[in-house]
């Protein structure tokens, strides 16, 4: 038989579950979740914004990467530019209106051609904009907790880190 988890161990799971889906450690999940807990608004909401404004996720949403992994390794072989600028770092928080594009020489890397081609199937939310004839993506706004359709109770993380 199975045996029935705890209220805390099924808070950990939905932790374990969060971080592993955006390939978090420890340290800097707890690093986000006091940066939700510090802004105004719901807490639980506000930690899905700051994992789902990281640059590496945003590669894979724009379907310029088939999983965040393989974004965050993108982005360190520096084949992004933010707003014309390099960026080489998978945390970097992506604002409004950021303008996401693949470096020149970047363009014929088959990893980017072969996620390209799958973003159709896959499709683009609808809080991002993506020129696919030009490898270049724009966040228009920041997702509502409605259109982030993820299987994670986040007030079950909140919960766990407020005891």
């Amino acid at each position: 038989m199975r045996k029935k988890y705890s209220d805390y161990g099924v808070q950990l799971r939905e932790k374990q579950k969060l971080k592993r889906m955006y390939g978090l450690l420890e340290r800097q999940f707890r690093g986000y979740f006091g940066k939700a807990d510090r802004q105004k608004g719901i807490t639980g909401t506000n930690l899905l914004l700051f994992l789902e404004r990281r640059l590496d996720n945003m590669i894979f949403r724009m379907g310029f990467a088939n999983s965040r992994n393989e974004a965050r390794q993108l982005v360190r072989h520096d084949h992004f530019l933010v707003n014309g600028k390099p960026v080489n770092i998978p945390s970097y928080l992506v604002n409004v209106g950021s303008e996401i594009l693949v470096r020149e020489k970047s363009k014929k890397v088959g990893r980017i051609l072969e996620a390209m081609e799958t973003v159709a199937r896959r499709g683009v939310p609808q809080w991002l904009e993506l020129d696919k004839d030009n490898f270049k993506g724009v966040v228009k706004s920041l997702p509502s907790r409605e259109q982030l359709v993820m299987p994670v109770q986040e007030q079950l993380v909140v919960e766990l880190y407020s005891k």
